[in-house]
């Protein structure tokens, strides 16, 4: 995980300069190496840390060892330069195809995004099949490209300083943006913007983007599974020690039996490449996922790393339903499982820098992100680099409870496309951020572009929650083995048909309930009936919202609020996105 901040035509580069070293300490967190404008914490092509502060007049890099994956990169000439927050999963690949010889000076994942500008232009990103903002700086031009990829799981933003009207800025985080920009944005994922031209422009156009273009291919359950398997097979590519975060949910259960799966398999494979012989295995180096060996995209002995035995963590309050369920998750499929509870003084305690790192005053997110900061500061603790998580699905198959009420297939697809499309300033967000803050990197499978274009390609109708089909019972069918005999099960009967829970209520229905009352303390009805004439028209409809937005501009000053999205579900009369407000919920709430 990488943090970038970046800075095109700056009116006076050395009088900045200082600044520029500042503010990008602000996202310091994204990697905890030596910094000065670029943090990369190395997740593949591990080498030193490096810097570079990125502007159109002056940069600044040091040498490096020819396999590392410091930054910043560039090119034999350097001409080129680059600064790259994710991952590009196929790297080989696209390192195989090129047209024309480059000259590669690392092994980093990231460095063939400068062969493919240089070949490609501003159409580059779409041969990238990955997570990833970048932002890369063309000398020879004066040239200035930046992009994020088609979801947004990476966090980008762009500003401006209207007494610099030639100037543009870039940075994974607000923090590093807001003292010198008045003008901020989130950087529409799927874009690319160019200096030379000034414009941002759509490189991702897949058929499903636009919700008027309703499918009508039935689902092919096989085909969806076998989807999902290689998305996340392509995420364990890593050299560091990464886990698995693990709610108990349909979703996290199956990116972790998958996983499991995958782990076994890359183990078992090594010994038979290996003549059968016992891989040499320092116990001290296994527990921090070292010294063993994975396999390549060509079915070779490699130097990818992966833990022997898969670690995966839950989260929540004493006797919280997540960790019950993630516990008989982790039993089943032999994962190495932590439990973390934690206490209600000690999520209302990190709220403030839950808001600080989240950016956001979105109830849903910070309900959510609270428990999931907490818990990234252990996993990082324990040596952890990345871990595997289940974004997305509710959005790609209408697994929010409110779902139920949506009245046709065209309305549910609609819903579902907008809920996508929006991830960037949800759930992506949440995962990006919560983890991010501690130096943890998560990578989400469900919003693999091949698997979107599988899984957003199905009838709705076959999505959609009726009396005989739970929410998500594609996906749940597709990994049922019911009827498959010689195919062992994913995962328990009791988990694969579990009822949806949204996390921040998993973690323990206590949680919410403390979130409203410590509202109801510092809020009151006063201020409620009396708004800060700078919010405008974006007025919190709860005292909840209201404590969080107060929160927000603690840290942040009115013009960052742009940035910000909030949402209620639709088809409901309750403005409180808990999944225990919809009323097909409520029941199985009252019973808890």
């Amino acid at each position: 995980m990488c943090g970038i901040f970046a800075c095109h035509r700056h009116p006076d580069v050395k009088k900045f300069k200082p600044t520029a070293l500042k503010l990008a300490k602000t996202i310091r967190h994204r990697g905890p190496d030596w910094i000065l404008c670029h943090e990369r914490l190395s997740i593949v092509g591990v080498g030193g840390s490096h810097s570079a502060y990125l502007d159109a007049k002056a940069h600044s890099h040091t040498k490096r060892k020819p396999e590392s994956g410091a930054q910043p990169l560039t090119n034999k000439d350097e001409t080129i330069i680059l600064a790259v927050n994710g991952e590009i999963y196929n790297h080989r690949l696209i390192r195989k195809s090129l047209k024309h010889t480059y000259h590669f000076k690392t092994t980093s994942d990231c460095e063939v995004v400068i062969p493919l500008y240089m070949e490609y232009d501003i159409e580059a990103p779409k041969h990238l099949d990955g997570m990833f903002s970048w932002v890369l700086y063309d000398k020879t031009q004066d040239r200035t490209i930046a992009a994020r990829d088609p979801i947004g799981i990476t966090t980008l933003y762009q500003g401006w300083n209207s007494k610099q009207p030639d100037s543009v800025y870039f940075g994974s985080e607000l923090k590093c943006l807001h003292t010198v920009c008045d003008t901020i944005i989130a950087f529409p994922p799927g874009h690319i913007y160019d200096s030379k031209t000034g414009q941002t422009t759509r490189y991702f156009e897949p058929k499903w983007w636009d919700p008027k273009n309703v499918p009508t291919t039935p689902v092919n359950l096989k085909t969806l599974r076998a989807a999902l398997e290689r998305s996340v097979r392509k995420r364990l590519m890593a050299e560091v020690p990464y886990g698995v975060l693990l709610s108990g949910g349909l979703d996290s259960s199956l990116v972790a039996s998958i996983a499991q799966r995958e782990t076994l398999r890359l183990k078992k494979r090594a010994l038979e490449l290996n003549g059968g012989q016992p891989l040499e295995e320092d116990p001290d180096k296994m527990d921090r996922g070292e010294g063993l060996v994975g396999i390549d995209d060509e079915n070779n002995l490699s130097t990818m790393t992966y833990l022997p035995q898969l670690n995966s963590f839950s989260i929540g309050l004493p006797g919280a339903p997540d960790n019950e369920a993630a516990l008989e998750v982790a039993k089943f499929l032999g994962t190495k499982h932590h439990i973390m509870t934690f206490t209600i003084e000690d999520g209302l305690n990190a709220l403030s820098d839950v808001i600080y790192h989240l950016e956001t005053y979105d109830v849903t997110t910070i309900r959510a992100s609270t428990p999931m900061y907490l818990l990234s500061r252990k996993i990082k603790a324990m040596g952890i680099k990345m871990v595997l998580s289940g974004e997305g699905s509710d959005e790609i198959f209408g697994g929010y409870l409110y779902f139920s009420g949506a009245p046709d297939k065209n309305s549910f697809h609609e819903e579902c496309v907008r809920r996508v499309e929006n991830l960037h300033l949800a759930d992506c967000l949440r995962a990006n951020k919560s983890t991010a803050a501690w130096g943890l990197e998560a990578r989400v499978p469900f919003l693999d572009e091949d698997f979107l274009e599988t899984s957003m390609g199905i009838d709705p109708a076959d999505k959609m929650i009726t009396k005989e089909h739970i929410e998500k019972y594609i996906l749940r069918k597709a990994f049922d083995t019911t009827d498959e005999p010689e195919t062992e099960a994913y995962l328990p009967d009791k988990i694969l048909w579990r009822q949806k829970e949204q996390f921040s209520d998993g973690v323990g229905y206590g949680w919410i309930d403390s979130l409203k009352d410590s509202a109801e303390i510092h809020v009151t009805d006063e201020m409620m009936q009396n708004p800060k004439p700078e919010w405008g028209g974006d007025i919190p409809d709860t005292k909840e919202a209201y404590w969080y937005r107060c929160m927000f501009d603690e840290h942040f000053p009115p013009h960052c609020a742009s940035t910000v999205m909030r949402w209620t579900p639709k088809w409901s009369k309750s403005t409180d996105p808990s999944g225990r407000a919809i009323a097909t919920h409520q029941q199985k709430y009252n019973d808890a």
